[in-house]
């Protein structure tokens, strides 16, 4: 059999297809490269460049190969981006998604698992946050993430199609081994950008307020390796390949780090402060978000092996080392 992975060449599916290619499975690359890189997708697979919005095309790749599943990643990321183009994120992230799933129905395929996102809770009273707190989002990028959980929620009630939306915390880091990372050029990743200042690839900085009720002032996140994360697809799609049931998982290690924080773990492992700038909140950023990640462990069986902050922003650096070269390459 063969699994469909949309924006396969993007930072997080990238690392999905190393790992599916690795296990041995077959993999077609759905990818618009708008943010990824070709570069990025392993060999092994076959990369298609095309789009998720596309029937016709989405119809003759699905007619053209039996897949076991689908593993979506493709759409927008960036919250800030999703306030001032509602719709466009409206467009990329659920309207795309709903015809990517009409298809993946109609060619019977019996799997979906769906890159989800932590802004789905908004700004939570609680923390951790578990996934059967009510969703409230706040930005464009969150509702629109929802809005097709939704969608997966009840193709499974009406066409029995299997699903697991995994909803993600702050991912970071980069392939332990070097091969691939995060390697679009307007990344906002907190770690990426401290990265990319620390080696004077930027000129500073900027941290988004430091006002926000958190210890330090400064905005708290439960960072996770990339590696970690896609552990969790893969036991996912071992967890319905079992027959195991649908449903949405929290992707996160249940511990919080202030950009503060953050910023002192790339000084320390780069040995070298950073230049730093205080700016006003952005939109859209809750306060605080980390998760509560019993029920991935529990029920998916999911056993990270990177739980360390120092060791995502050496993986982090590593890579900027690594994509500065190549680019300079190039």
């Amino acid at each position: 059999m063969t699994i469909l992975v949309t924006g396969g060449a993007g930072y997080i599916g990238s690392h999905m297809v190393l790992a599916l290619t690795e296990l041995g499975e077959q993999v077609v690359v759905l990818d618009n490269l708008s943010t990824g890189a070709w570069w990025s997708v392993m060999p092994e697979a076959k990369l298609i460049e095309g789009d998720i919005g596309d029937e016709a095309l989405l119809d003759r790749v699905m007619r053209e190969h039996q897949f076991d599943a689908v593993v979506h990643f493709a759409g927008s990321i960036v919250v800030p981006d999703s306030v001032h183009d509602p719709l466009g994120y409206y467009l990329n992230n659920t309207v795309k998604s709903r015809m990517l799933m009409a298809c993946a129905v109609k060619a019977k395929i019996p799997r979906f698992i769906f890159s989800s996102t932590a802004a789905v809770y908004g700004n939570p009273l609680a923390q951790p946050i578990f996934e059967d707190a009510a969703p409230a989002p706040i930005s464009p990028y969150g509702a629109s993430k929802l809005m097709t959980e939704w969608m997966l929620r009840d193709s499974h009630a009406a066409y029995g199609m299997q699903y697991v939306a995994l909803r993600y915390f702050n991912v970071a880091g980069a392939d332990p081994k070097g091969r691939i990372g995060q390697s679009t050029p307007r990344a906002t990743h907190l770690i990426k950008v401290a990265c990319q200042t620390a080696l004077g690839q930027r000129e500073q900085i900027e941290v988004f307020g430091t006002d926000y009720l958190t210890p330090d002032g400064t905005c708290l996140r439960d960072y996770i390796h990339v590696s970690d994360l896609i552990a969790a697809h893969v036991d996912a799609l071992s967890h319905l390949r079992r027959g195991g049931e649908s449903g949405i998982f929290n992707c996160g290690y249940g511990k919080g780090y202030s950009v503060l924080e953050v910023l002192k773990a790339v000084e320390r492992v780069n040995g070298a402060a950073l230049p730093v700038k205080v700016g006003p909140r952005r939109e859209g950023d809750p306060a605080a978000i980390v998760a509560g990640a019993s029920r991935v462990r529990e029920i998916l069986g999911w056993k990270p092996q990177y739980e360390n902050l120092d060791f995502i922003v050496e993986t982090a650096l590593n890579w900027e080392r690594k994509l500065a070269k190549r680019n300079a390459s190039a």
